[in-house]
C-alpha cells in the first residue's frame, strides 16, 4: 500500500504517524512544501497550486498511490476539489476537517484553537455553526503556534502555546485542535490549560478514513494480502526534491516514530 500526504510542512506528521500505527506495512510518502510554506496566507488559488504540486511529485515518486492525504486544514478547504477532481476515482483523496463534532457532543464549553486565518474564515464559522449549535464556543486565534511548531523551537512555543491558553475560558473543559501542527505540541497544550480539558485531534480519524477509503484494515493488505511483517517505507519530498526527515521533525514523538527500527 501506498499513502501520500500532503502539506505545507511537518504539520502532517501526527496523521503520518497515526498511519504507520495502523498500517507499519504501508509506503508513506511525505510530500511538504518548504520552499513555499507556509500556505495559510496564500490565495485559495496559490494553495489549490501547491497542495496539485505536492501530489504530482509524490505521485512521480511512488509510481502509483492508494490514496493521497491533505492533513491540512487550509489545503484541504481549498485544494480538495481541484484535487479529487484531478485524482479520483483512481486514487481517493482523503481531507482534515477540525474535530469540532466530537468535541461538542458532551455540551460543554469548548475552544476551538486555530491560525488566525483559519479563525477568521467562513469555513470555520460554518463547522461551529452546524457541529456546535447550543455549545459555547471560544475560537482562539493562536498567534505564532504553527510557526514555533515547525522551527521546533522550545521557547517560541511556550510563549506561543501560553497566549493561546490566556485567552481560552476557564470553564472550557474540550479544546479542538484546529491546525495539524498543534498535535505536536499536545503536552505542552495541556500542561498549559492544567488538564482541565480534553484535546480533540483529527489525526486518528484521517487515518481511519484513508484505511476505509482504501479498504484495508488494520495491519492487513488494502488488496487483500496480509502483510504483517512488512515496515514500509518513509520517503520525504521537499518541494518535490528528494530528502530526509526535516531536524524539526524528529523533536516530536510522531517525527520519531517515522524512522527506520
Amino acid at each position: 500500500m501506498r499513502i501520500a500526504l500532503v502539506d505545507s510542512g511537518i504539520g502532517m506528521l501526527s496523521t503520518a504517524s497515526a498511519l504507520h500505527a495502523a498500517r507499519p506495512d504501508a509506503d508513506l510518502y511525505l510530500s511538504m512544501d518548504p520552499d513555499h510554506m507556509p500556505w495559510g496566507p496564500r490565495t485559495p488559488e496559490q494553495v489549490i497550486d501547491r497542495a496539485l504540486a505536492g501530489a504530482r511529485a509524490a505521485l512521480e515518486a511512488a509510481g502509483d498511490l492508494d490514496a493521497v492525504v491533505v492533513p491540512c486544514n487550509t489545503a484541504s478547504v481549498h485544494g480538495l476539489e481541484r484535487l479529487r477532481t484531478e485524482l479520483e476515482p483512481g486514487i481517493p483523496v482523503i481531507g482534515t476537517v477540525p474535530a469540532i463534532k466530537p468535541a461538542a457532543a458532551a455540551g460543554t464549553p469548548i475552544a476551538v484553537w486555530s491560525t488566525e486565518a483559519t479563525t477568521r474564515s467562513s469555513y470555520q464559522q460554518r463547522l461551529v455553526a452546524d457541529f456546535a449549535r447550543g455549545v459555547d464556543v471560544t475560537q482562539v486565534a493562536c498567534r505564532g503556534l504553527a510557526e514555533a511548531v515547525e522551527s521546533a523551537d522550545p521557547s517560541l512555543i511556550d510563549t506561543a502555546v501560553a497566549y493561546a491558553a490566556s485567552l481560552t475560558p476557564p470553564e472550557v473543559r474540550g479544546v479542538v485542535l484546529g491546525c495539524t501542527h498543534y498535535d505536536l505540541v499536545d503536552a505542552e497544550i495541556s500542561g498549559a490549560l492544567s488538564g482541565r480539558a480534553e484535546l480533540f485531534t483529527a489525526a486518528r480519524a484521517v487515518a481511519a478514513q484513508t484505511l476505509r477509503r482504501v479498504g484495508g484494515a488494520e495491519h492487513t493488505d488494502g488488496r487483500g494480502t496480509p502483510a504483517p511483517d512488512r515496515v514500509g517505507r518513509v520517503t520525504v519530498l521537499t518541494s518535490g526534491r528528494a530528502a530526509e526527515l526535516p531536524r524539526a521533525a524528529l523533536a516530536y514523538p510522531a517525527g520519531r516514530s517515522l524512522l527506520p527500527r
